[in-house]
């Protein structure tokens, strides 16, 4: 008769069996769809068996912040939708056609072309200006930033509609989006991965955009790689660490840190914070052709207010302004130092306190090359060709 196996002895039994594999290398894996639904994709899209990670960390100098609930498929859906060309009017437009990858997810041009060769009505915002979509942008009311120019929408899902429905860029009512999703065989494999067995609806579309733009991080700039060093043991970066010389900078880009800090930061903040303005007028001209916020909220005193955007990757994303009119950001500073418009509106970190004229920053050209030394240490180049963020459709 066979005695039962004691604690002891399977204890024992689980350490040889560890012991004879411990050596070896083990690739876990597992198919995502069926071998007949990744055929359908494969058709179509450059995508892996394996969902690609989607996860996001913050950085340990940023304490607080709140992730916002998503899965690698469900991103993975949203990425496909963020570069399908087939759901613009014509089939020759996606998001990622003012939005490029290579460029933050910006345009390089002061217009971008929509459909029938239509241009935009501003220059397209960078969706990589910020470490992390998710906890930057939305609804004011939750001490995050909306979007558009005009800060007309504080959703994903709002900005993305209005896309879809602009006549400039997409041309496409969401009901007439959803019927275009529905009819790529590609598609339905993605939802039934991300959502189960739920319908396509406006809804799913629009959930699944947002998850894969709320994952937008940069994180590994040379800015980050310097705060992190900073942390400390509570995992917070002291306001005063922030102003000191970092020892990874050459000594322009920390001149540039200096003067950003002291000139600039009251309207952009310190670049690990929300802006904490969300709109101003900066003084481009006395008179606005585009009214900005002023022609959403019809008041006199919001007429050439525009957002005031966060600064991330900025020296990736020319032309500047909402209207792209410098094509530098040597114009940009050319601007501040000593061509701010005296506009009713003119905000007032811009003004003189003493005439409530507007400011002359009076930049020297060594100044100026600084502060673009310093802009330049805002960039993660990483995120530039990473395969989650990549156009997943096939050449």
């Amino acid at each position: 008769m066979k005695k039962p196996l004691t604690t002891l002895s399977v204890l024992l039994l689980f350490v040889a069996i560890f012991g004879a594999c411990k050596n070896r290398e083990f690739n876990v894996s597992y198919n995502l769809y069926t071998e007949e639904e990744f055929a359908t994709i494969s058709a179509h899209l450059n995508l892996t068996q394996d969902p690609v990670n989607y996860d996001f960390n913050f950085p340990s100098y940023y304490l607080g912040g709140t992730l916002r609930s998503t899965t690698n498929e469900a991103a993975t859906l949203g990425r496909v939708i963020f570069y399908d060309k087939n759901l613009s009017k014509d089939r020759s437009k996606s998001c990622a056609s003012c939005h490029k990858q290579a460029l933050a997810f910006s345009d390089d041009v002061p217009l971008s072309e929509g459909i029938e060769g239509r241009r935009t009505d501003r220059n397209s915002l960078a969706l990589g200006s910020v470490f992390n979509f998710a906890e930057y942008y939305g609804s004011p009311t939750s001490n995050r930033i909306p979007f558009m120019w005009d800060n007309r929408a504080t959703s994903v899902a709002e900005q993305s509609r209005g896309s879809f429905a602009n006549s400039n860029e997409m041309g496409k009512e969401m009901h007439e989006v959803v019927s275009r999703v529905r009819a790529q065989e590609y598609y339905q494999p993605l939802f039934t991965k991300a959502f189960g067995a739920e319908r396509i609806s406006e809804d799913l579309v629009l959930r699944a955009l947002t998850s894969f733009i709320n994952s937008m991080s940069q994180v590994n700039s040379t800015f980050d790689q310097e705060l992190s060093k900073l942390t400390g043991k509570n995992g917070l970066v002291a306001s005063v660490e922030v102003y000191n010389d970092f020892g990874g900078y050459s000594v322009s880009e920390n001149a540039g840190k200096a003067l950003f800090l002291a000139n600039c930061s009251s309207c952009h903040g310190r670049i690990m914070e929300p802006t904490p303005i969300i709109a101003s007028n900066n003084g481009l001209s006395t008179q606005y052709q585009d009214r900005g916020v002023g022609a959403l909220s019809n008041q006199p005193e919001e007429v050439g207010l525009f957002k005031v955007p966060p600064l991330r990757s900025l020296a990736l994303t020319a032309p500047y302004m909402h209207d792209g009119r410098f094509a530098t950001l040597e114009e940009v500073l050319d601007h501040y130092s000593s061509n701010i418009q005296n506009h009713p509106n003119l905000g007032a970190q811009l003004r003189n306190p003493l005439n409530n004229q507007p400011r002359r920053f009076d930049f020297s050209d060594q100044d100026k090359r600084d502060i673009i030394a310093f802009l330049h240490t805002l960039t993660d180049h990483s995120v530039l060709t990473q395969e989650r963020f990549s156009d997943p459709f096939l050449k």
